[in-house]
């Protein structure tokens, strides 16, 4: 009986990894797909870095809104139906005939992006023992990271010979699915949540710990995507790698993330506060180095990596975090909780990729790492004040 609840608790977490790994594609794939899209529809490389701050916009307003919304509906039923609102958004964006509508599949998508990945983190921390809540967080954002290493450069690989418009339809063919792993792995009998009142949002962002913890997800998390958003163009304009050898690259980035990943949920179980100071530090340091040898081609590539190794290291403590701290003070609001993170994730990305958007205006790609760091530290600051109130 034992071996058969680890054995359920195991492919649940495989269904939701499934599910990370295609919404992870399609949140990061217009990343390798900019140089395409500003050609596509003639539109400046900023201007086509919106299908990626307009993604995070649409996952920052789902996360919370629809959490409320769904919150007593059957979670089987729920995940399932999820995947099927995201092969729309996915078909939308491939059959464009402008920049709107391409946007406008992407905040489709987006919206289910952030429901789910809001439930998904709840089931994944209640079907282990609470020792190995961040560790099971973790598989299920492996997903995540495994969508950088392959999916992205794969969708990137098919746009580029191809078109952009097959990245998104093989997307949509990964929602697929996804929609039927959620379907038969996903147990019919998990728990319904309990009614979320527009106060508990008030109590959660007032709670003095969790004013901290949200801001340190923005900034923390957000610091990468100042220079991770245009990396195709760091790669290509100022390192001066060929197209094929980008999409090796991003294969090779997204490995030491998932190596990263992987490290970071070991290392997060104990003390997520104490090891998200360390990992924000160590990311702040990349992130100079980046800066610094970013004109150099293989001294460039090795920071880039580097880069990779941290990059999402942080997530699966973020998300400890926030569920432990819900736990402690409002017990009845862990998935909104987790709901508020998701968006702080993305109002991360969206802070991440403007800031970037504004550097590449007034400076140049060069200087787009060093404006990350600016975030890295504010990160490092708010996990030691954290440290205090413990």
């Amino acid at each position: 009986m034992e071996t058969s609840k680890k054995f359920n608790s195991t492919l649940t977490l495989w269904s939701l990894a499934i599910s990370a790994f295609a919404i992870g594609s399609t949140e990061f794939i217009s990343v390798g797909l900019l140089p395409l899209l500003v050609n596509s529809f003639n539109v400046t490389l900023s201007v086509a870095s919106l299908t990626v701050s307009v993604y995070a916009f649409g996952v920052m307003i789902g996360a919370p809104v629809l959490t409320k919304l769904t919150t007593q509906w059957n979670r089987h039923t729920l995940m399932a139906g999820l995947m099927l609102v995201y092969i729309i958004g996915n078909v939308l964006a491939a059959s464009a005939t402008n920049f709107f509508w391409l946007l406008a599949g992407r905040i489709i998508a987006a919206l289910v992006h952030g429901l789910f990945m809001s439930v998904s983190s709840v089931i994944a921390a209640d079907v282990v023992a609470p020792s190995k809540r961040a560790s099971a967080i973790a598989m299920m954002f492996t997903g995540l990271t495994v969508a950088t290493v392959t999916g992205v450069p794969l969708g990137t690989f098919i746009g580029q010979h191809f078109g952009w418009r097959m990245s998104f339809l093989f997307l949509a063919l990964i929602g697929l699915i996804s929609m039927i792993a959620n379907w038969v792995l996903v147990p019919r009998n998990l728990p319904i949540g309990g009614k979320i009142k527009f106060g508990s949002i008030g109590k959660l962002i007032t709670d003095k710990k969790i004013l901290l913890a949200l801001p340190l997800t923005v900034f923390g998390y957000g610091s990468t995507f100042t220079s991770y958003t245009y990396i195709s163009p760091i790669l290509s304009q100022l390192m001066h790698f060929s197209a094929d050898n980008i999409v090796i690259i991003l294969i090779a980035y997204g490995l030491m993330v998932a190596i990263g990943n992987t490290i970071g949920g070991r290392v997060a179980d104990a003390n997520p506060v104490t090891a998200l100071g360390w990992m924000f530090s160590l990311l702040t340091v990349s992130l100079v180095l980046l800066g610094i040898f970013i004109h150099l081609k293989w001294l460039g590539l090795l920071m880039t990596l580097f880069l990779g190794l941290f990059a999402f290291m942080n997530v699966p403590g973020e998300q400890l975090l926030i569920v432990q701290l819900a736990e402690k003070s409002h017990p009845k609001d862990i998935g909104l909780a987790s709901a508020l993170n998701i968006s702080a994730f993305n109002i991360g990305i969206m802070v991440g990729s403007g800031l970037g958007s504004q550097v590449v205006q007034l400076s140049s790609l060069g200087w787009t790492p060093y404006a990350g760091a600016i975030m890295g530290v504010i990160a490092v600051g708010l996990t030691l004040k954290l440290k205090q109130i413990e």
